[in-house]
C-alpha cells in the first residue's frame, strides 16, 4: 500500500460543515493520507498544485437553495482549464453535505459533487454505508443516520453554533475519510503495480 494524498476541498459559511471537513481530514490522516483542507475563498497557488497532484478531492459544502453555495460553484468554475485537458482524470472523489432541515435537498448537492467530477473524469466513490435509524431498532445516533448513499449528508439546526453539529453525522463524515484514505492508497498501489508491470525488462 503506498501513502495517497487527498485534498478536502470545502466551503462553510456558519461553521458547520467545517466541523464535519475537520472530521473527514482526521479520518484520512489517520488512514494513512496525506491531507490538504482546503477552503473554497483562500486558495493560493500552493493549493492548486496540492489539488492537481491529488490522487483524492473530496468536496464539501452546506445546501443552500437545492445546491451547494455559490463559493463553490465559483471554485468549480475555474477549474474549466483542467477540465478542458482532462487534468483531474481518473482522481477518486466523493463528497459531504450539511443543511438545516433533515431533508433539505442534500442529495441534490451531492449529485452536483458527483456530477461535477465525473466531468473532470474523476472516479466517484460513495459512502459505503447501510442507512442507520431505519427502524425502531435504531436511533439517531447511527452512522449515516439518513440513509444517504452518494456521500455523507448531516443535518444541523440553523439557530446552533457549532457545538450543534450531531456526533453521528461527525462519525459518518469521519468514515468517509476513512473509506477514501483506504480506496485511495489501494488505488495508487494498483497503479504503481499496472506501471512496474508495464516497464521494458531490465528497466
Amino acid at each position: 500500500m503506498t501513502n495517497p494524498s487527498i485534498a478536502i476541498i470545502y466551503y462553510s459559511g456558519s461553521g458547520h460543515t467545517k466541523v464535519l471537513a475537520d472530521a473527514v481530514n482526521e479520518a484520512a490522516r489517520e488512514g494513512g493520507a496525506t491531507t490538504a483542507l482546503l477552503h473554497v475563498n483562500e486558495l493560493t497557488e500552493e493549493s492548486w498544485e496540492f489539488i492537481d497532484d491529488a490522487d483524492a478531492l473530496i468536496f464539501g459544502a452546506p445546501t443552500y437553495m437545492g445546491t451547494a453555495p455559490s463559493a463553490f460553484h465559483a471554485f468549480a468554475e475555474k477549474t474549466a482549464g483542467r477540465w478542458a485537458v482532462q487534468a483531474w482524470h481518473n482522481k477518486l472523489g466523493a463528497g459531504f453535505t450539511n443543511a438545516a432541515c433533515k431533508a433539505g435537498d442534500k442529495h441534490s448537492t451531492l449529485d452536483y459533487f458527483s456530477t461535477f467530477a465525473a466531468q473532470h473524469g474523476m472516479n466517484w466513490i460513495n459512502l459505503g454505508l447501510l442507512p442507520g435509524w431505519k427502524s425502531l431498532k435504531g436511533t439517531e445516533n447511527d452512522l449515516n443516520r439518513f440513509g444517504f448513499f452518494n456521500g455523507a449528508a448531516a443535518q444541523t439546526f440553523s439557530d446552533v453554533g457549532i457545538d450543534g453539529v450531531h456526533p453521528a453525522d461527525i462519525a459518518t463524515a469521519a468514515h468517509l475519510g476513512r473509506r477514501v484514505a483506504e480506496m485511495a492508497a489501494v488505488f495508487s498501489a494498483g497503479r504503481v503495480a499496472v506501471e512496474r508491470n508495464l516497464a521494458p525488462a531490465g528497466a
